[in-house]
C-alpha cells in the first residue's frame, strides 16, 4: 500500500476516534499487566468490572500470592477462564517478587517471558505504562488491518503486527494501535460493521465486498416482489 493511502487510512481513523485510548482501568504498571492478562478472550468492560474490587484487595505481587489459589480464583470467577488465568497471575507474581524486586520489569523480552504474558500484553504494558512506541494487534486490530489491506487475508498476528510497524510512522505506533481499536470495537465491528457509513469504504475490499451483495440482495428481493406483484395482477 502506498504512503499516501496509508496516511489517508490513519488520519480518517484519527479524525473519528481521536480520543482513543487504552480503556482497561489501571494506576499503574503493574494493574495494567494483570488487567490485560484478564482481557484475554474477554471483554474490557468485564475485567474493568472485575478489577474495580480486585485491585482495592490486592495492591502488590505479595498480596497475589499471600492467599490461597482458590480465593484468587473466586475473586476472578466473572472472567473467561478464570481458573488459567488465576494460576498465572500468582506464578506471575512469585517471578515478579523474586527476580524483578516486586516490579514490572520494561523490556519487551523479559515480559514475555512472564506467565500468561504474551506479545500482545507486553506490546499493551510497554507502550501505556512505560512509553515505548509498540502495536499490540488485537482481534480489533487484526481484522480492521485485513479489511483495509493493511495487512493480507491470511497474516499471521506477528505478520500483521510487523506490516503495521512497517506502514505505520514509529512515533504513531501506540496512538495507532488504540485508535484502530477503537475503530474495530465501535465502527468496523466483526458481525455488523457500518459500511454504509464509513469513510474508507473506498479503500475497504471487505466494505466494497458487503455493499455489492447487500445491492444484489436488494435487487433479486424487489424482482421477486415485482414478479409476486405481476402473477396478483394476472391472476
Amino acid at each position: 500500500m502506498k504512503v499516501a493511502e496509508v496516511r489517508h487510512i490513519l488520519d480518517t481513523i484519527g479524525g473519528m476516534f481521536p480520543e482513543a485510548h487504552c480503556e482497561l482501568n489501571h494506576s499503574n504498571a503493574f494493574e495494567l499487566t494483570i488487567a490485560v492478562l484478564l482481557s484475554a478472550q474477554c471483554t474490557d468492560a468485564t475485567v474493568n468490572k472485575v478489577t474495580e474490587n480486585l485491585f482495592r484487595k490486592y495492591k502488590t505481587p505479595l498480596d497475589y500470592i499471600s492467599v490461597p489459589l482458590e480465593e484468587l480464583e473466586g475473586d476472578i470467577r466473572r472472567i473467561g477462564l478464570y481458573r488459567n488465568k488465576a494460576k498465572h497471575i500468582q506464578n506471575l507474581c512469585k517471578i515478579l517478587i523474586e527476580q524483578y524486586g516486586g516490579e514490572v520489569p520494561q523490556a519487551h523480552d523479559q515480559l514475555v517471558t512472564l506467565p500468561g504474558v504474551g506479545r500482545k500484553t507486553a506490546n499493551v504494558v510497554v507502550s501505556n505504562a512505560f512509553g515505548v512506541p509498540a502495536i499490540a494487534v488485537d482481534t480489533h486490530v487484526e481484522r480492521v488491518a485485513k479489511r483495509l489491506g493493511l495487512a493480507g487475508w491470511n497474516d499471521s498476528v506477528l505478520e500483521v503486527e510487523k506490516k503495521l510497524m512497517k506502514a505505520v510512522p514509529r512515533e504513531e505506533w501506540t496512538l495507532t494501535h488504540h485508535r484502530l481499536i477503537f475503530f474495530g470495537r465501535y465502527h468496523c465491528k466483526a458481525q455488523n460493521p457500518g459500511c454504509q457509513v464509513c469513510p474508507l469504504l473506498d479503500v475497504c475490499r471487505e466494505g466494497k465486498k458487503r455493499m455489492k451483495t447487500s445491492a444484489i440482495r436488494k435487487t433479486k428481493v424487489g424482482a421477486t416482489s415485482k414478479l409476486s406483484e405481476t402473477k396478483k395482477r394476472m391472476g
